[in-house]
């Protein structure tokens, strides 16, 4: 009798071993593509901004969200476009840098040293790469419509895009290997894309970037996260960073 428990532990253990190496694999699988994805993507939508050939699209988004009567009013009641600027903000360098800084405190006060000083790398380096790009490529601002928000940088790729997708995403990712519960994990990584889309959404809504500046810092910033991520995975299996914690340590 038991003899047969400890074959039906091995054999659960066992089983449990090959799932989490699946989700692993498949974790790696789906970022490796993201990253390459979103390099694609990026150098080809370069491209054809560099080409000229998005003008048409970008003015036609662009209208789209105006009053045609008055292109100076975006559509929607007024308490639409102060949501707006609410969720533009949630880009802004300010809020980005007062979040991270919050995760990385909740990183140190759980002991996960080397997660928060890899967010500290991670975060700063992916906002730097913003910044250069936007400095390489120099695109102005879009003409059409007033500005609802103040600018003071070039337009491609969105800095308030790729700076939320970089620090969002990559920190949903720090997270999400430090929570045992799988519904967290979701939670935060749902949480994470959903501010990304909406801060990405709201600078095309006040004017002041075109639509593929945006899809431009998006695809960027989530290759960034990604990269991270395989960085992250590569540096746990090594045993560089803490290890991931899973549903069964809580158990």
């Amino acid at each position: 009798m038991k003899h047969h428990e400890k074959l039906g532990q091995v054999g659960r253990k066992s089983f449990s071993l090959l799932a989490r190496l699946g989700r692993y694999e498949l974790a790696m699988l789906l970022c490796v593509a993201v990253l390459s994805g979103g390099i694609w993507g990026f150098v080809a939508l370069a491209d054809e901004v560099i080409e000229g050939d998005t003008r048409s699209i970008d003015e036609s988004l662009l209208l789209a969200l105006r009053n045609p009567a008055d292109l100076s009013d975006p559509i929607g009641p007024g308490w639409v476009e102060e949501m707006g600027r609410d969720f533009t903000a949630l880009g802004g360098v300010g809020v980005l840098v007062l979040i991270t800084l919050g995760a990385l405190g909740y990183l140190l006060l759980a002991r996960h040293y080397r997660a928060a000083l890899f967010a500290s790398i991670a975060v700063p380096g992916g906002i730097l790469l913003s910044t250069v790009m936007k400095l390489g490529f120099d695109r102005p601002r879009p003409d059409l419509v007033p500005h609802e928000a103040m600018v003071y940088t070039a337009s491609f790729p969105s800095g308030h895009s790729m700076m939320s997708a970089v620090t969002y995403l990559t920190l949903a990712a720090l997270l999400i290997r430090v929570q045992p519960a799988l519904r967290l994990k979701a939670y935060l990584l749902i949480l994470a894309i959903l501010l990304t889309l909406l801060v990405g959404i709201s600078r095309v809504y006040l004017g002041v970037h075109w639509p593929t500046d945006v899809l431009a810092g998006w695809t960027a910033g989530a290759s960034w996260a990604a990269l991270c991520w395989i960085v992250m995975h590569w540096l746990q299996r090594h045993g560089q960073l803490e290890p991931e914690e899973s549903s069964s340590s809580i158990e």
